[in-house]
């Protein structure tokens, strides 16, 4: 019996009609885009294809568009190439982020305090949302730039960035958001909530793996973190990956034609599979319930029970999910984001996230809600005999 694979937010399959496009630039327009021959050509302009299709999905310039090695290099560039480029026009190297955002937002954070700026990292209320009271307070100091997730890569909890975007803006403050678990899964307007930047990525919505994107609305808001030749402005140097930027431009315009059919068939598909594990487990509690939610996260915590314990016994039965971000596999401290929102230990250890994508269907939830039931009762009984409940 295949595996069933609920695992989406952590990556996704590459979808056939990406890999139809990407392979006339493995085979034929394989040239350097910045070389001014035919097989140069070739790639350039399968560079500047994909970044129109890039730019069109978000409402946004094609020249706004920096291709990067993926999600966690985007938020890189943005948080740590704000705070050198508000140096260099001699402004502090103060940077905002949230105590909910994905690692590579917060280890960008703390590099800051490393170069000689500092951060400042927001709550967030038992909901998952930004305290707006918060980001109102540390506006008024002026910093280089705000950096909060659309949505949440653990939760799915969706942040209002409509009014946050409105609050920087009259500060006169650039917001970046990492929009990786947004973009394809709710619709990304970047002119409609004010953002100057945003980090995508490729993998997360069927493009391969080592592709992302910045997107730059204005240029003289970050300095480069890389140093080499002029590629993108300078601000992402080196040779482009042009079989994978046409892969992402490919997999952007697929995700800004289906959204709506995609949008209305996760979300049918995480309902039910939340209503089916709260009736076989009462005390079942899925986190952020109450949140505004992106629709492909199911995020379930099983008192009485441990994530890796779970996570053996469903990859046992043949089905795949994590115990919160892929990106922190392998640690046993509790998610981060979950104590943030005031999760107690015990339940933040016992947490699962479900994610959906195109090729999940109704069969998938069928067979996790028949045996997720049995697994929990499974280890219960173990964690009981171990002295652990």
């Amino acid at each position: 019996m295949d595996p069933v694979y609920l695992d989406h937010a952590a990556t996704t399959p590459v979808r056939p009609e990406v890999i139809e496009a990407m392979l006339p630039f493995l085979r034929e327009s394989w040239g350097n885009p910045s070389s001014s021959h035919r097989i140069g050509r070739g790639a350039r302009a399968g560079l500047e294809q994909a970044k129109r299709e890039v730019a069109e999905a978000v409402g946004v310039q094609p020249n706004q568009v920096i291709f990067t090695s993926g999600g966690t290099e985007a938020d890189n560039l943005a948080i740590i190439g704000a705070a050198l480029a508000a140096k260099a026009a001699g402004r502090p190297m103060h940077v905002v982020t949230t105590a909910i955002e994905h690692k590579a937002s917060l280890a960008a954070a703390h590099a800051v305090c490393r170069l000689g700026g500092r951060e400042t990292i927001l709550p967030v209320d038992a909901r998952g949302l930004v305290d707006l009271d918060a980001l109102d307070a540390v506006l008024a100091e002026g910093p280089a730039v705000v950096s909060v997730m659309w949505v949440n890569n653990e939760t799915g909890v969706v942040q209002p960035m409509a009014e946050i975007g409105a609050r920087c803006r009259a500060a006169g403050v650039p917001l970046h958001t990492d929009a990786v678990q947004a973009f394809g899964k709710i619709p990304v307007d970047l002119e409609a909530v004010h953002a100057s930047l945003c980090s995508l990525s490729g993998h997360k919505l069927g493009a391969p793996k080592g592709i992302g994107a910045l997107i730059v609305r204005d240029r003289t808001l970050v300095e480069s973190i890389l140093h080499g030749g002029g590629q993108q402005f300078g601000i992402r140097p080196g040779t482009e990956n042009v079989a994978g930027a046409v892969a992402m431009g490919c997999a952007a315009k697929l995700a800004r034609a289906e959204l709506d059919a995609h949008v209305e068939h996760l979300a049918m598909l995480r309902d039910d599979l939340a209503r089916r594990l709260q009736a076989a487990i009462p005390d079942l509690h899925i986190n952020a319930a109450d949140s505004p939610r992106a629709p492909h996260v199911l995020s379930i915590s099983v008192p009485g029970t441990d994530a890796e314990s779970l996570l053996m016994h469903l990859d046992l039965a043949g089905i795949c999910c994590s115990g919160g971000s892929a990106c922190s596999t392998g640690a046993i401290e509790p998610s981060h984001v979950l104590v943030a929102m005031g999760v107690e230990r015990p339940l933040a250890l016992a947490t699962l996230r479900f994610s959906l994508g195109h090729e999940s269907t109704a069969a998938d939830v069928e067979r996790v809600a028949t045996a997720f039931p049995d697994i929990v009762t499974r280890v219960r009984g173990l964690s009981a005999a171990l002295g652990r409940a």
